[in-house]
């Protein structure tokens, strides 16, 4: 240390080149980094029943929702900077559903649907018990995956990240069925 406080550090000439040492970026650093530069993806789904033009669902009846596109269940990112790397780790246990009106049964993401699948064999549903007529015609059906991550760095470091949840609201027309029933005889007649 010289006497005005500042500090020299020499390296000769043999050693990397003339030029000084890369800085020391730590895994947790790098870690964090690279998780709050990952862009994740709105989810996108699917539904069945599609009822008439506008695909809607029906009231009282099981909503079959799974996940398409873009809906990453996992997400790996590795971050390298110096002598240090780190790579994170996030994973989602599925879709949560939530909806006005709508009551949700969904574990995981998911299965589409296809004729002469077996009611109630969907592990991802949503019952309605009342039309979108009140709501303008459509009821928002608001989609999240949320992602548990964690790290692990050639440091000896590793540990949890702040979670992260991706969401998404489509508009999901919602028809009733209206019956009636009638006997074939006059009950007049009777």
């Amino acid at each position: 240390m010289t006497p005005n406080g500042a500090t020299y550090l020499w390296i000769p000439d043999s050693e990397n080149g003339g030029k000084p040492p890369a800085p020391y970026i730590s895994g947790r650093a790098l870690a964090t980094a690279a998780w709050k530069a990952v862009k994740i993806p709105q989810p996108t789904i699917e539904t069945n029943p599609k009822v008439g033009s506008q695909g809607a669902t029906l009231v009282g009846m099981d909503t079959w929702v799974w996940a398409t596109g873009n809906t990453s269940r996992s997400v790996t990112v590795t971050a390298s900077a110096g002598a240090t790397s780190a790579t994170v780790t996030a994973a989602s246990a599925g879709l949560q559903l939530s909806a006005p009106d709508g009551k949700p049964s969904c574990q995981g993401f998911g299965v589409a649907w296809h004729s002469g699948m077996p009611e109630g064999s969907s592990p991802c549903t949503i019952s309605f018990n009342r039309s979108s007529a009140h709501l303008g015609g459509t009821t928002p059906l608001t989609v999240s995956v949320a992602y548990s991550a964690t790290y692990t760095a050639t440091d000896g470091s590793g540990g949890d990240l702040p979670a992260v949840t991706a969401t998404n609201t489509i508009n999901l027309p919602v028809a009733e069925v209206q019956t009636l029933t009638t006997n074939s005889k006059n009950p007049r007649q009777n």
